[in-house]
């Protein structure tokens, strides 16, 4: 595909793809429950508890009880859906994820909203940039940051039938919808388009402003590959290293600190199978602040031209 080709069908909020997805996951199997820490409406829940209130735990503001009672009903067979900001998902409850799923290998899906930036006006206190390092350091996490309503929806939906902890991350603000749903697959990268020059990988938001750059570039007579690296872990490492192995470069492009995140995780493939150079586009080891999101993603250098520049830069120094 090329990247002129994919066009955006409508904008919508990527944790109604997760409101939806829930639904459509519960109607196909009886074992899926939601679990929310006061935040229903923001997590989109409100259709599921209009067609399954006795599948719907309302655990209030106590996010630990909560991981722990998902964390319980794993025992009996059942398919907990964690729901609260990003921010409460993880770093409020690490202790928790850590012993009661991670260690002990627990099936809840651990369903995170408003992360990154994006999150806007409501400031540094919520808007988590450390979840996905915190997240895919745990052994034995999967880590799924989706792009758009239609991935985060066939993800919601996937991770039903997947076995083991997940950490699926998504957001706030109305967003392009340019994926279908059917594209997804835990686990595996989806490649947007085929370049020979430089390798943009990018994930959730900040995988539209790729393409949108990719096009810029294209426009200057460089060749570039877009890959949405959804899955964060397990990395689709075979595709990482065929990416490299043409392109001898890459940008990663991310709504998370480049500590810790998905730059890190391309990073340490590269360093391992075949190191080249690479240009990250994310937050520069700080908190974030009030803002509109996408004035916040501008002064803090995810927008578009920031990942055209870290192109240019990385192709300099490419040998």
């Amino acid at each position: 595909m090329a990247l002129k080709d994919i066009q955006s069908t409508g904008n919508k909020d990527t944790r109604s793809g997760f409101g939806d997805g829930i639904v459509e996951a519960a109607r196909k199997n009886p074992n899926v429950v939601a679990l929310t820490a006061d935040l229903a409406g923001s997590l989109k829940l409100n259709q599921f508890i209009k067609e399954f209130p006795e599948r719907f735990i309302q655990c209030g503001i106590a996010e630990a009880n909560m991981i722990g009672i998902g964390a319980g009903l794993t025992i009996g067979g059942k398919i907990p859906y964690t729901t609260t900001f990003a921010n409460f998902s993880t770093g409020r409850v690490y202790d928790q994820i850590r012993q009661s799923v991670a260690y002990s290998g627990k099936n809840v899906k651990i369903c995170a909203s408003h992360a990154g930036l994006t999150l806007g006006e409501d400031g540094a206190t919520h808007q988590i940039l450390e979840d996905i390092g915190l997240m895919k350091m745990l052994p034995g996490m999967t880590v799924i940051v989706p792009c758009d309503y239609a991935q985060t929806k066939a993800a919601t939906q996937a991770i039903a039938e997947y076995e083991g902890p997940v950490y699926l991350r998504f957001g706030r603000p109305v967003w392009p919808i340019f994926t279908k749903e059917e594209d997804f697959v835990i686990g595996k990268a989806q490649q947007l388009s085929e370049g020979t020059d430089v390798t943009i990988f990018a994930c959730g938001h900040l995988v539209w402003n790729a393409i949108q750059a990719g096009l810029q570039l294209e426009e200057k007579g460089i060749s570039v590959e877009v890959i949405n690296m959804h899955t964060i872990k397990p990395l689709d490492e075979e595709a990482v290293i065929k990416s490299l192995s043409k392109t001898r470069c890459a940008v990663t492009a991310e709504e998370h600190n480049i500590i810790g995140g998905l730059g890190d995780a391309i990073a340490q493939v590269a360093a391992r199978h075949i190191p080249v150079p690479i240009e990250y586009v994310g937050t520069k080891d700080t908190f974030g602040e009030s803002g509109v999101p996408k004035d916040l993603l501008k002064k803090y250098g995810l927008d578009v031209p920031d990942i055209v520049a870290a192109a240019e830069k990385v192709l300099s120094r490419k040998k």
